[in-house]
């Protein structure tokens, strides 16, 4: 179901979900959720089923009752563009969360911050905590390991022949942890391992650390 890494001394534990927990320091970790999205697609006609829209606010609810956070900090990308239904689904659900709420706004975070602030959510650029940058971009700062999302990253797999299957996951370099995305239908980039780096790939309800050997290059690591 998780997997736990140790970075500068802390320890990290990656859900099957996409969510990152740092046990020090009680925080649950998630990217790139693109809250309002499903509903975007299909008040543009898309066939999206109407459940599809639940499943994002069950991901959330499940990882936050596993882990009991004091303290949920979304890397980004939180809702998609702006307020549609999904907003008065996001309120209650917000309202039901014990831990305080922090967002670190991505590109797609348009609504007003003061929307936020009603829901007693603080809204800030970045956050540095001990040696951790928290970022929605990745980014290199000499000292710090980044935690970022935005890429919405993806390993391609080949196995015999040329069977390939393309896989969420959490992508490690000596400087970076990038998140995979966390909500539905957000889509993946497919990243090109390189020399050091560590991918775990998301399967089921597993978070599964993959041999580099076994990934098939295709494109690099940039967006």
């Amino acid at each position: 179901m998780t997997h736990l890494i140790n970075l500068h001394g802390n320890s990290f534990e990656m859900h099957f979900s996409g969510a990152l927990f740092w046990l020090e320091k009680s925080i649950l970790l998630i990217s790139d959720v693109h809250l309002g999205k499903v509903s975007h697609f299909r008040k543009f006609g898309a066939a999206v089923p109407q459940q599809a829209v639940q499943k994002n606010f069950k991901a959330m609810t499940n990882a936050v009752e596993h882990f009991k956070p004091e303290i949920i900090i979304f890397l980004g990308d939180l809702f998609h563009s702006s307020i549609n239904v999904e907003w008065s689904l996001f309120e209650n659900w917000a309202n039901t969360i014990s831990s305080k709420i922090i967002l670190i706004s991505g590109n797609h975070d348009i609504i007003s911050p003061l929307k936020y602030e009603d829901l007693h959510i603080k809204v800030i650029p970045e956050l540095t905590l001990e040696n951790f940058l928290l970022t929605h971009h990745p980014e290199e700062r000499e000292g710090l390991i980044n935690f970022s999302g935005h890429i919405h990253p993806s390993i391609r797999l080949s196995g015999t022949g040329r069977q390939t299957v393309k896989l969420p996951c959490f992508y490690k370099t000596n400087a970076q942890m990038i998140l995979p995305a966390f909500g539905e239908f957000t889509g993946t980039y497919t990243l090109e391992p390189c020399d050091g780096c560590e991918v775990f790939a998301l399967l089921g309800d597993a978070v599964l650390p993959i041999p580099i050997k076994v990934v098939k290059k295709k494109r690099s690591f940039r967006k």
